[in-house]
């Protein structure tokens, strides 16, 4: 007893500690990141700032500074929050900003000790920061020591601040451009003061049609020599700027607004410690942007049919079905894409047969601002509706646009269609026609992610093929070689009587004392007290496989003890007897002695029965699921808090917390929240990798697929798959049914009933038993086989796995593995492809669903 108690004692133990460091991964949900330089001068100025992303933070302290720094300033707190509408939805984030000022004064190698701030009921602290000094100071006079460090960052209250001092430098990538042409302003702030906050914006203009460039609101700031003096920099603003017109064109100053810390030396220290302890002030500064002008030479003659794009453009065309009915309606996708002044293109011009009707385009913009102008694609799908059956051709439709690079007008166009035309039943209506996915589509928005907690595992990590499952089959076929030895032996010996007798006890004895309530209403007394004796002393014999000559008080006590039958248990039971011995003999009302005799005995016997049913096995089992379900709540709070994430609409951090997660394990269900995120922030693309990574891991999941298909409809490329027999199709859907694991735990059930099945036919008496025994073994048996080939075959996709995405906004096959070769046609990015030939490290062949094949660069594409 007192080893069990030890086992379980550890057991327990062993819970807690798991349990307690639940609690502590909990208490690591927020993060407070702690940024410096690694390595400064001395005498030189930085920053360090320690941010938090959240602003429900109190009681922020630092750790201890080494003597090796001068705190200047600090800390000073600054608050930033974000608000994004994202199809609808709004997310937003913020974080809180603690920043100090030091300056170093000795060399040598320090550690700056962690911070600690309390988020809500949770203490959470920061990473170590190690800064490295070198260099001595110079002692030459003000200039030397200028020039060897980045400026005097914080000055005397009251000190004049030079245009020299702080100024913002205006630079455009290009001075001399053609129309339209995008340029790429940049404003660039230049300080050997101590700037806090700098606002200021672009005028509207009307000779350019302008965009601001999103930059991170949190600026860093880098050193930079300048004119001899060693400047903290940082690009404040770029605008790209399309001009509208042509000549000298001026982009106007701008007029900045200012704050620089300066230090107060003559502040009262008691008035210094109820303002915060600091000393320093706020003084504002005007900072006067130069205006800069452009010179915009006009376009060439512009040839007929001109798009109106600068820029580097291509095209590329799709019809939906090459065969339709007359009076149906078919889809031209034209999509163009490239970067330029995309906002300002014409309309490409298709030229249906006369017999068509054609309709108005629906356009979709995919186009992103970058610093070389706007990237990306603009779609236009068409509709027509030819009216009467023939043979038709769609001509390559045409797009002139001007070649930046060349400094030409350049001609892109796309494939001719061929169109065979069916005579119409008269059913087809343009109303019915939106694209098939778009008709099912219609209204509909993406399944919500999956919560609660997730099995990760590394990739080839599977239950199929491993250990565990071998040892799970080699188990059940031992069993059934063990049980078809059992069951002969006793089919044929007929033997053990003594495990017959334990488990036919119970039964005996309910019908003994079933005969003695009997004999009891009757008033048989005496019959009565011999069967009573008779149901206990044969119960208890049966029980405990003694036999008759061996049946004493002294040798029950002794047995029953043995099997764990507590002493009170066993005092009853012999109390039962004693009773029953004596109250046979005993004067008195005879029907209360028997009712008496016959409590006493019932009660004895079903005590002896609880008890020896039950064992230590249920609190053993009970701990062991307790340790089996830990682990997985421990990874459930880290995905519980990416879950939570995605609930408040942060996208963004959820898809961090999420891809952290995965560099754990893989998991369907991580993988499609992964997707889910990305969706809600309209990067589609990441968005197909991601469902199509949770697919191949849970291929019968109706939540991945539907959300794969919401996915792709968002995406350029229309691809029509290529046809393949009902039977090949029928067969892939059967094996993406379920998951590799899935499979696999199938076939060992199935083989488990086979085996019961069969044995059933082997030993069973009745006919009807032994055909059900036959036929449903061989059945189970083929679901076994079955199972274990679809297994086979799911796992072997996803380690042999050949699909991949394309990645960039649009892509170029070509016909052979060089960029010399060929061009064979455009794909888009969202586009899933095949990998057919990965032999070569920078360029794969791959197969697109339509059967079109061609070599892309590897850096296209992403494998999924």
């Amino acid at each position: 007893m007192s080893y069990d108690k030890v086992k379980y004692g550890a057991v327990w133990i062993v819970v807690f500690t798991i349990q307690l460091s639940l609690f502590v991964s909990q208490a690591r949900a927020q993060q407070l990141t702690g940024r410096a330089p690694s390595q400064v001068a001395i005498g030189e100025q930085f920053r360090l700032s320690y941010t938090v992303n959240t602003d429900d933070v109190k009681g922020f302290r630092a750790g201890n500074i080494p003597d090796a720094f001068d705190v200047l300033m600090g800390p000073s707190t600054s608050t930033q929050s974000s608000y994004q509408l994202v199809n609808g939805h709004m997310s937003s984030s913020s974080s809180v900003t603690y920043t100090y000022i030091l300056s170093a004064t000795k060399n040598g190698s320090f550690t700056i000790p962690a911070a600690q701030a309390q988020v809500g009921s949770k203490t959470i602290h920061s990473n170590e920061i190690h800064i490295k000094v070198s260099g001595q100071a110079q002692s030459n006079g003000q200039q030397g020591r200028q020039q060897s460090r980045a400026g005097e960052e914080v000055r005397p209250a009251g000190s004049a601040i030079s245009g020299s001092d702080l100024f913002i430098k205006v630079t455009a990538s290009k001075q001399r451009v053609r129309e339209q042409e995008p340029i790429l302003l940049t404003y660039k702030v230049y300080t050997l003061v101590g700037l806090t906050q700098l606002n200021g914006k672009m005028a509207d203009l009307k000779s350019f049609y302008t965009r601001e460039v999103p930059l991170p609101q949190e600026k860093t700031f880098k050193v930079e020599s300048f004119n001899g003096r060693q400047y903290r920099t940082v690009t404040w603003q770029q605008y790209v700027m399309f001009p509208q017109a042509t000549g000298k064109l001026e982009i106007p100053s701008i007029t900045y607004e200012g704050l620089v810390v300066q230090q107060n030396r003559n502040v009262d220290p008691f008035e210094a410690f109820f303002n915060g302890g600091s000393g320093y002030i706020e003084v504002k500064k005007q900072i006067k942007a130069p205006g800069i002008s452009i010179q915009v030479d006009p376009l060439p003659q512009r040839p007929t049919g001109f798009s109106g794009g600068v820029g580097q453009f291509n095209i590329s065309a799709t019809l939906d079905h090459a065969q339709v009915k007359a009076n149906n309606p078919v889809k031209l996708r034209v999509v163009v894409n490239g970067v330029g002044n995309m906002k300002l293109l014409k309309q490409p011009v298709v030229k249906f047969p006369k017999d068509f009707d054609s309709y108005d385009a629906k356009v979709t913009d995919q186009t992103k601002l970058t610093t070389q102008g706007l990237e990306g694609s603009i779609i236009y799908d068409f509709l027509a509706v030819p009216r009467h059956q023939g043979e038709f051709d769609i001509p390559a439709v045409e797009y002139t646009y001007f070649d930046t690079q060349a400094n030409t007008y350049k001609t892109v166009k796309t494939e001719p269609f061929h169109l065979s035309v069916a005579k119409g039943d008269g059913s087809g209506t343009v109303a019915t026609f939106n694209g098939q996915e778009d008709v099912k589509l219609l209204n509909s928005d993406i399944h919500y992610i999956k919560t609660g907690s997730t099995r990760q595992h590394a990739i080839g990590d599977y239950f199929f093929g491993s250990t565990a499952y071998w040892v799970t089959l080699a188990v059940l076929l031992l069993g059934f070689v063990s049980l078809f030895v059992i069951f002969r032996r006793r089919a044929i010996e007929n033997a053990n009587v003594v495990k017959q007798r334990a488990g036919k006890a119970n039964k005996v004895a309910a019908k003994r004392l079933k005969k003695a309530a009997r004999l009891m209403k009757n008033g048989q007394q005496g019959d009565f007290y011999d069967e009573v004796l008779r149901a206990l002393w044969g119960y208890v014999g049966d029980k405990l496989s003694m036999p008759v000559e061996q049946l004493s008080r002294e040798n029950i006590s002794q047995q029953l003890e043995v099997c764990g039958v507590p002493a009170e248990t066993i005092q009853q039971f012999i109390g039962a007897l004693d009773e029953c011995e004596f109250a046979r003999y005993a004067p008195g009302d005879a029907k209360g002695n028997m009712n008496k005799v016959y409590d006493a005995a019932m009660t004895a016997i079903t005590q002896i029965a609880t008890t020896m049913k039950k064992g230590h096995s249920s609190r053993i089992s009970a701990v062991l699921w307790l340790l089996m379900l830990v682990p997985m709540a421990v990874g459930a709070q880290t995905k519980a808090d990416a879950d939570s994430a995605y609930v408040h609409e942060h996208y963004q951090q959820a898809a961090q917390l999420y891809e952290q997660l995965l560099k754990k394990g893989v998991s369907p269900d991580l993988y499609y929240n992964l997707g889910n995120s990305y969706y809600r922030m309209d990067n589609f693309t990441k968005a197909v990798l991601n469902y199509e990574r949770a697919l191949l891991l849970s291929p019968g999941d109706k939540d991945i697929r539907f959300n794969l298909q919401m996915a792709r409809s968002k995406t350029i490329d229309k691809i029509v798959p290529e046809s393949e027999m009902f039977f090949v199709t029928w067969y892939r859907s059967l094996v993406n049914l379920q998951s590799v694991d899935a499979w696999a735990q199938m076939a060992l059930i199935a083989l488990a009933i086979a085996i019961v099945l069969a044995l059933a036919y082997l030993f069973g008496n009745a006919v009807w038993l032994r055909k059900i025994g036959f036929f449903g073994g061989l059945l189970f048996v083929v679901l076994f086989l079955a199972s274990n080939l679809f297994a086979w075959q799911q796992k072997r996709a996803i380690m042999n796995r050949t699909g991949a995405v394309i990645i960039h906004s649009a892509v170029t096959v070509k016909s052979t593995p060089s960029k010399n070769g060929t061009d064979l046609f455009i794909l888009h990015e969202g586009t899933k492809v095949n990998i057919t030939d990965g032999s070569m490290r920078s360029w794969k062949k791959v197969r697109v669903a339509d059967g079109k094949e061609g070599w892309l660069e590897t850096n296209q594409i992403e494998i999924i």
